[in-house]
């Protein structure tokens, strides 16, 4: 599908849905021209829509799943993930030598390895990143991620050590020793994730501000390169790298990427030909009941209302915990799950997902293991939101939800504005839907009171989302603090000697999250998905970067 026609067909549809939706029919143009693997009489463009713009492209700043996949497939680190969900090496170019303590790691980088504009990936490469990633004046939301890892990380954020003093080092071009702080389980799994992505150190330096704000202003050492995408993220293109070191491996020559908001918009795109994959929620789940297109894809993300208990400097009533608790338990789960999202999304009463990580001695899921730790429970709600109210020296509350702008993000705080403010009588809420880059500027900006927010794991630890409540980590902002609950989660960052302790710890940790009303849990998010019979091998991840394109290609399409 040219571009120009894909625009074209947005336009049409925004007007025009219910006549598209009644025709059906396939225009016959749906692939670049020109665009062909080697061997195959086949074009290899894929067409794909968004729901959220791109917002950020510097590898060391991204914190959101959109950005997560494309920087997934335009770079690459020391490892990446396969097909099976398996790491495999990226940049390194063999395992790595480990020190008999665990704590020194030494890589060899690929000597066929380069960047977009033809400079060799370096071990230097990755030691800039890092340092970069490390340093306080980046101000990096996920530089928690290399702090307590890497020897020095910790210092150096809180400005007692230069970033130059990261265990880090680049021993020769092609050559990166790293020495941890503690040893740690997931380390490699960590390798794989946009933080520690290379970074090279002239053409950064020489973007300065200007740097990731467009993509080219990027550069590329992955399987595919940026093309098209000019800083709004309403649209961007995917084109093969043909310097990347396994570029024959890689079958896909273009891939269009989209944003589009309406599901009804998107199934019209899919119906017609003009896109090969889409997400579906609500009714439009049960629309395509016994289409043989129709697929349910597992995620491990968590949505959740966060609670800002601190705005423009003052305390906000929802640092009263039990104004904090009453909402939290004042909305059907069940209900959303199956009227609003009808997409096999199922109802969280805690923090850390099912099917994620398994106690080390039992076996057993940590999920099943902690239980329901905050359910639906208006007579409880009612009780805490009184005593709050009563702490308060108020009769009523005015509060504001912020979510994004997409059709199913409307309707979901539609629903919960109604379920609210009927079970929880004297609670006011108005709502908010902005753009995705907009609500992650209030996030950082903690401009906000609720907030429908989610995290998709990044390695299989529960570790990973709890900590995200820590009061000094750089995705909390909500000023959500504990000393106790801080202890438990500290304790297992550095407690690798005594696994099941360890693990003990994180239960604690996440029962004190929802005895405090830290956050109130909401569902565990599964993709209802339409995707062509002729896209083959497109692989999603439980864990790190939601897609992996490297693999995929067009067979059999008429």
């Amino acid at each position: 599908m040219k571009r120009n026609k894909l625009l074209s067909l947005l336009g049409l549809t925004a007007t025009s849905a219910l006549v598209l939706a009644a025709c059906g029919s396939d225009d016959g143009e749906t692939a670049n021209s020109g665009n062909q693997t080697s061997g195959s009489g086949e074009e290899q463009v894929l067409n794909l829509i968004e729901s959220a713009e791109l917002p950020n492209m510097d590898s060391a700043k991204s914190t959101d799943t959109v950005s997560g996949t494309v920087l997934n497939n335009v770079n690459e680190g020391l490892y990446r993930q396969n097909p099976e969900n398996k790491l495999e090496l990226g940049m390194a170019a063999e395992e790595p030598e480990v020190s008999e303590d665990g704590l020194t790691f030494t890589f060899k980088i690929r000597e066929d390895a380069v960047w977009s504009n033809g400079d060799p990936v370096t071990a230097n490469d990755f030691v800039f990143a890092w340092q970069r990633l490390a340093d306080p004046e980046t101000a990096a939301e996920y530089s928690y991620m290399i702090d307590g890892v890497v020897k020095n990380a910790s210092a150096i954020l809180t400005g007692e050590m230069e970033p130059s003093e990261l265990g880090a080092t680049a021993v020769d071009d092609k050559t990166l020793e790293v020495q941890l702080e503690t040893a740690k389980p997931y380390f490699k799994d960590l390798l794989t994730l946009p933080m520690f992505l290379p970074q090279n150190e002239a053409f950064v330096t020489e973007q300065g501000g200007d740097y990731a704000t467009n993509s080219d202003t990027v550069l590329y050492n992955g399987p595919f390169v940026l093309d098209e995408w000019d800083g709004t993220g309403l649209s961007w293109v995917l084109n093969k790298n043909e310097e990347y070191w396994d570029t024959e491996a890689v079958a896909l020559e273009t891939i269009n990427v989209d944003v589009v908001k309406e599901t009804s918009t998107a199934i019209n795109l899919y119906d017609t030909g003009a896109v090969d994959r889409i997400t579906l929620s609500g009714e439009y789940v049960q629309t395509k009941q016994g289409d043989s297109d129709l697929k349910t894809q597992p995620t491990s993300s968590v949505f959740y209302f966060k609670f800002n208990q601190e705005r423009d400097g003052a305390e906000t009533p929802l640092a009263n915990e039990n104004i904090r608790k009453a909402i939290a338990m004042a909305f059907d789960k069940q209900a959303f799950a199956d009227t609003v999202l009808q997409n096999g999304s199922i109802p969280a009463n805690g923090l850390v997902p099912e099917a994620l990580a398994a106690d080390p001695a039992s076996g057993e899921d940590f999920r099943a293991q902690s239980g329901d730790l905050l359910t639906y429970n208006v007579e409880e709600a009612q009780k805490y939101f009184e005593e709050g109210l009563n702490e308060l020296g108020v009769d009523s509350l005015t509060l504001e939800i912020l979510g994004d702008d997409t059709e199913n993000a409307k309707r979901s705080l539609e629903f919960m504005q109604a379920q609210l403010t009927t079970n929880l009588p004297g609670l006011e809420i108005n709502l908010r839907n902005v753009p995705f880059k907009i609500r992650l500027d209030a996030d950082t900006n903690q401009d906000y009171d609720i907030e429908m927010a989610g995290w998709g794991a990044d390695y299989a630890d529960p570790i990973n989302f709890l900590e995200l409540f820590h009061s000094e980590n750089g995705n909390n902002k909500s000023s959500y603090a504990n000393s106790e609950y801080d202890a438990l989660v500290e304790s297992a960052q550095t407690n690798v000697s005594d696994l099941e302790g360890r693990w003990e710890d994180m239960l604690e940790a996440e029962k004190i999250l929802m005895e405090t009303g830290g956050i109130a849990p909401i569902y565990q998010r599964a993709y209802s998905v339409l995707e062509k019979d002729y896209v083959k091998d497109l692989t999603s991840h439980l864990t790190g970067a939601e897609y992996s394109y490297k693999w995929a290609s067009i067979e059999g399409k008429e």
